[in-house]
């Protein structure tokens, strides 16, 4: 927290200043920037100090908010949902939870389980060899077969 003076004397500098940040939001940031979180500016020495490109402080809906961009390290971000009422919100909340759910669990199983019909088509491939490999009426039906998983 950056009280009235101190504050006058960055932004004289040009230092830009965010007050009222929650220890939560200062991790972030300082993950974000590349940053230490230093509780004293005696000597600030430049490897503890974080960059970014640009900061600048935009207008989302009713609600202004600092934005980073081009940061150091990105080990952070925000994801801001919108919606038309609470009910859709909070369903776009969880839809958003449940997909971040299923990437932390891909990232620490080192292991994708593939969709959208990826068994149905790897079958299809088995049982159009198998019919290439079978003589007879009996390749026209296993075919048939491997069209229909198809």
């Amino acid at each position: 927290m950056i009280y009235d003076y101190p504050e006058q004397l960055l932004a004289d500098a040009g230092v830009m200043v965010i007050q009222h940040a929650d220890f939560d939001g200062m991790e972030r940031l300082s993950a974000v920037l590349g940053a230490d979180i230093l509780s004293t500016f005696d000597d600030p020495n430049t490897d503890v100090l974080g960059s970014c490109a640009r900061v600048e402080e935009v207008m989302i809906g009713e609600d202004m908010v600092v934005k980073f961009s081009g940061c150091a390290k990105n080990e952070a971000c925000t994801i801001i949902l919108r919606g038309s009422g609470s009910h859709i919100l909070d369903e776009a909340e969880r839809s958003l939870h449940d997909a971040i759910c299923v990437l932390v669990a891909a990232v620490k199983n080192h292991k994708t389980i593939y969709g959208g019909g990826n068994a149905e088509m790897r079958m299809a491939m088995a049982v159009s060899q198998l019919a290439e490999t079978t003589e007879g009426k009996q390749s026209l039906a296993i075919e048939a077969f491997s069209n229909a998983l198809r």
